[in-house]
């Protein structure tokens, strides 16, 4: 999501006809802040608008995400009921639960990744004439580098001296091409959603990495938390509103405020860990 504040306040937020972009989209618009909502599918984008009209004050809604995996329902609906039971998250073998296929790994990287980031690029004229950008990109604990665990890759995007788009196409190229071989395993790529987390990973190296070439911009990513979606079958802990929270606040920072940093809801985290 990236979002662009100037004397009359305007933001584009991407991904935006449901969950917690559309209710993105209320918040800012509750501010007085002009929204540019964006959808693939156009039908939905003017249904989504719609619904703003008809009811600023609150909605109802969930989102849909790519997760580059083939998710059984019923199986992953069990594991978060034994985690709330007190289950050890170690022992639940979660391949079981979600099939990663190299088509899906490509779309999932192309869109939750390079999506943003030709957005980005493409939304730069636009940021740098306002006086006060902001950049917005919504990433996901499981991004950390911990859920990594190959220490090559790690080593890479941990590296922020040496970080360069480049080396993130190197990471993400490496991934595909070990599960297209059929050694993504071995090579110590994650198996349960590796594609949705090597490319949450990539959005949090990517966001450090424009927030030092555009130092007068407020560039951040975040976790929004586990919010109750599609995505994970209504199964989150926090709602679509308090979801949202985080991406408005950082879209709203002052011109001093931080940039280059990784959230957790509304506090500063860290995806390194």
């Amino acid at each position: 999501m990236a979002a662009e504040n100037t004397s009359q306040k305007h933001a584009v937020v991407t991904g935006a006809n449901k969950g917690i972009g559309l209710e993105v989209c209320r918040q800012l618009a509750s501010k007085g802040i002009t929204v540019v909502l964006t959808a693939r599918d156009e039908r939905r984008g003017l249904e989504a608008v719609e619904k703003l009209k008809k009811n600023p004050e609150g909605f109802l809604v969930n989102n849909a995400a790519i997760l580059g995996a083939t998710v059984d329902r019923d199986a992953f609906r069990d594991a978060i009921e034994a985690l709330r039971n007190g289950a050890d998250r170690t022992k639940i073998n979660w391949n079981t639960i979600a099939t990663m296929t190299y088509d899906l790994a490509v779309e999932a990287l192309q869109t939750n990744y390079y999506g943003a980031k030709r957005t980005t690029e493409a939304l730069l004229p636009f940021l740098q004439s306002s006086p006060s950008p902001r950049i917005v990109n919504v990433s996901s604990s499981m991004g950390k580098l911990k859920n990594i665990p190959n220490e090559w890759a790690k080593g890479v995007l941990r590296d922020a001296e040496n970080l360069t788009e480049e080396r993130i196409d190197q990471v993400l190229n490496e991934f595909l091409k070990s599960l297209k071989e059929g050694s993504s395993e071995a090579q110590g790529w994650p198996q349960y959603l590796g594609a949705y987390i090597l490319s949450k990973a990539a959005m949090c190296a990517y966001t450090r990495i424009i927030a030092a070439k555009y130092p007068t911009f407020r560039i951040n990513c975040l976790c929004p938390g586990f919010v109750s979606t599609d995505m994970n079958f209504n199964e989150g802990t926090i709602t679509t509103e308090e979801g949202a929270e985080g991406p408005v606040m950082l879209a709203m920072v002052p011109d001093d405020g931080p940039s280059g940093l990784f959230f957790y809801r509304k506090e500063v985290s860290t995806y390194e860990e």
